[in-house]
């Protein structure tokens, strides 16, 4: 368990930050960017928490529990020392993947096909699940270009995928099992 006893350090005060191996990079590095952007993914979801109930807000705390696990993972370079470290590096799982595969295809079977794309909007729950996505692809995008400079677990770069998958799907079940979905009409303001 983590003990934080202070809050401040001044260790960060010229632009630098510890990674989860203890190497200082600075706070601009696309390392620390990726996983900042996990963490703003995390809050976002403590914003659509705001709305939840039931099911939804059990899966939603799911989420935030793996989206930390998501940080240390991406905190942690240099997965080939994994063996050599003191202790064992949290990294996200395939199991993890699996799961919101499976939850997405459950909620997904109950909701008609989609026909037009959707404008992200609704009920204040699915409004906030889109934001939730939107932030989701952004950390994604940002891990994807990370994964080509540097080796991360794959992993987590398949979680933040379907991630925004189930964001989405849990949007539509939100708009009334998608009855309420607001769809995109193109060209409708020419």
């Amino acid at each position: 368990m983590v003990t934080l006893n202070k809050i401040y350090t001044k260790t960060g005060d010229k632009g630098e930050t510890a990674l989860g191996n203890g190497h200082r990079v600075g706070k601009q590095s696309l390392r620390v960017n990726a996983y900042g952007t996990v963490d703003e993914t995390n809050a976002t979801v403590g914003l659509a928490r705001l709305h939840s109930t039931g099911d939804i807000d059990t899966g939603l705390a799911l989420i935030q529990n793996d989206l930390f696990d998501l940080g240390a993972d991406l905190c942690r370079p240099d997965m080939t020392k994994d063996a050599d470290a003191e202790y064992s590096p949290l990294r996200v799982s395939s199991a993890q993947v699996e799961r919101l595969e499976a939850e997405i295809d459950i909620m997904n079977a109950n909701l008609l096909p989609l026909k037009s794309f959707i404008l992200p909007g609704g009920s204040a729950l699915a409004a906030h699940m889109h934001l939730c996505r939107t932030v989701s692809r952004r950390a994604e995008r940002l891990c994807v270009e990370l994964a080509t400079l540097e080796d991360i677990n794959q992993d987590a770069v398949k979680y933040l995928n379907r991630l925004s998958d189930w964001f989405f799907v849990i949007g539509r079940v939100a708009n009334n099992g998608g009855l309420d979905d607001i769809l995109w009409v193109p060209g409708a303001n020419r």
